[in-house]
């Protein structure tokens, strides 16, 4: 199953093509997230991300009720297994 998943953005660079990426904290994995689609997000902000991208962005409260909700899902488990070791 293919979800978006929230996750808060905890530091916004360039990358070396000029497009706007970030890293995203969702609950201890982080990924570096492009940030093309949602240019008016800032460092603090909880964004919706699927497949590597950023769609929108969403408040605390929701972004904590997905979280938890995809969490019993078990679908955090994909994050883990793509983090280099």
């Amino acid at each position: 199953m293919c979800l978006g998943v929230p996750g808060r953005i905890t530091s916004i660079t360039p990358n070396e093509l000029g497009m706007t990426m970030g890293r995203v904290d969702f609950g201890g994995i982080v990924k570096e997230v492009c940030l093309a689609y949602t240019p008016e997000v800032e460092v603090g902000d909880y964004v919706l991300v699927h497949v590597g991208f950023a769609l929108n962005r969403i408040d605390e409260e929701e972004a904590h009720r997905v979280f938890e909700f995809v969490k019993g899902l078990g679908e955090l488990d994909e994050l883990r297994e793509a983090e280099p070791e």
